[in-house]
């Protein structure tokens, strides 16, 4: 008895996948012009959607333009934790240590309560220190990257993760400690943002906490509360971000940092100097964490040693774990979850309880089932080869052409 073959030139049944999956699939198979195409009315939907919010969506305890631009920041975190954790396989508990340097950097510099404030009299201008300060945050970030780096990723495992949590707790004590400078517990106030827009309608300008927007407006610019405009410019941030990280995973360095995670061994063995691409992954993680944290003074204009604590770099790699390490869309969504989640259920009280202060036993009991039922997260990344992947995929799925008959059957 012969079991049935595949006619020749039909096409092969394709395995059922989930919806993350076809939409993937989908978006890979259209040609670079037309994704620009999908993606920028996408964008500009996102962008409108603080200041239209369906009702759904909305959460009615707090501002949803607020929530959205705390979204666009941890989106920052989890793409530059997934650099370290998804992309290079490298455990970082204290990821929370570079997001604390950088908002630092911001507070320390333009801040009246720091000695070293330079926007009264000195080389920052009050107007745009702000945007001054994101750069050199960057750079002091991954400066602090490269230094806690370079004696540390000669480790792995659980030897990395409590190095790497010691320096977020050492970080958060040292803001604590050092009165004279940090200004302790007490944390840093009036911290620079962007000055723009001021005007008799809006004193502080569209950036200022004071701006609350005008709901009855169909002018955008008058619309759009203080939380609206730092999403817009936390996004814009994001998909900066994502166009380099995208092409450094494309690029050797992403192939390199694919090999050491899957297997650092055989990666040396092949040649790959691991080391320098996990130093790479490192620094470039840190510079992304602090531009996060640059954007978080900015926006809250407040700052102080108990918003770096261990929970919050839990979160953070809660964000990357759930959404799918390694899929720079799934850790987005993840840090969607994490942000939106609580602020959604802070309205809905239990026996005079509001869920929003479980969020902590949600997250935990969350990731148990993630981890039972889909253990690389709600979007896992389909690895396959980076170079040139799209064309020798959709070479080995071209169905084999028929075979020629040479001679007549006997």
């Amino acid at each position: 008895m012969t079991t049935p073959t595949q006619p020749p030139g039909e096409p092969r049944p394709r395995p059922m996948h989930g919806v993350g999956d076809a939409i993937r699939s989908w978006w890979n198979g259209l040609p670079r012009p037309m994704q620009w195409v999908v993606g920028i009315p996408a964008i500009v939907v996102l962008a409108l959607l603080p200041m239209f919010p369906p009702p759904l969506l909305d959460t009615p305890g707090t501002s949803f333009g607020g929530v959205m631009a705390q979204f666009a920041m941890y989106a920052l975190i989890a793409i530059g934790l997934n650099v370290v954790v998804g992309q290079a396989g490298l455990l970082d508990l204290g990821y929370v240590g570079f997001y604390a340097v950088g908002a630092y950097s911001v507070g320390l510099l333009t801040s009246p309560n720091s000695p070293w404030n330079q926007t009264a009299g000195g080389f920052l201008s009050p107007k745009w220190a702000w945007l001054a300060c994101v750069p050199l945050a960057i750079v002091l970030t991954a400066v602090s990257g490269l230094i806690l780096g370079t004696p540390t990723l000669r480790l792995r495992g659980d030897y990395l993760a409590i190095v790497t949590l010691g320096f977020g707790e050492i970080v958060r004590l040292l803001a604590d400690n050092l009165g004279d400078i940090t200004n302790g517990s007490l944390g840093l106030a009036g911290i620079a943002y962007p000055r723009v827009g001021e005007s008799e309608r809006h004193p502080g300008g569209y950036f200022s906490s004071g701006n609350l927007g005008d709901s009855h407006s169909w002018n955008p610019l008058d619309r759009a509360n203080s939380g609206t405009w730092w999403f817009w410019i936390g996004m814009a941030l994001v998909i900066v971000v994502l166009l380099i990280v995208g092409n450094l995973e494309r690029s050797r360095v992403g192939r390199s940092w694919v090999a050491i995670r899957e297997d650092e061994d055989a990666a040396e063995m092949m040649g790959v100097p691991t080391f320098k691409f996990k130093l790479w992954a490192f620094t470039i993680g840190a510079a992304i964490g602090g531009l996060s944290g640059a954007l978080y003074a900015g926006q809250v204009q407040f700052i102080n040693p108990t918003g770096f604590n261990i929970i919050n770099s839990m979160l953070f790699l809660c964000a990357v774990v759930l959404g799918g390490q390694g899929n720079k869309l799934g850790v987005i969504v993840g840090a969607f979850l994490i942000v939106y989640l609580p602020n959604r259920f802070m309205s809905v009280n239990v026996g005079g309880q509001s869920l929003g202060d479980f969020k902590y036993l949600f997250f935990g009991l969350t990731l148990v089932v993630v981890m039972i039922f889909r253990p690389q997260g709600l979007f896992p990344v389909r690895q396959k080869l980076l170079a040139y992947g799209r064309q020798v995929y959709q070479a080995v799925r071209r169905p084999a052409a028929a075979p020629v008959e040479t001679g007549a059957t006997r």
